[in-house]
């Protein structure tokens, strides 16, 4: 059977894509806040362009499919 659309690996690794880029910001923010004293600020920060990072990502994965 032969699919113009992604398959389920495409879409597993997106998963995985997706919360590695979330895990990492927030992780990134989480370690500047724990050495600056200033939590949970640079944690959002980082949790923000995690899910900026993500949506661009995922953009890009399904333009290759539209």
């Amino acid at each position: 059977m032969s699919s113009q659309g992604p398959e389920i690996s495409d879409l597993l690794g997106m998963g995985a894509s997706i919360a590695g880029c979330v895990v990492v910001g927030f992780g990134i923010g989480w370690l500047v806040d724990q050495a600056l004293g200033l939590f949970p600020v640079f944690a959002l920060v980082g949790l923000l362009l995690g899910i900026v990072a993500a949506c661009f990502y995922v953009y890009g994965q399904f333009k290759k499919f539209m």
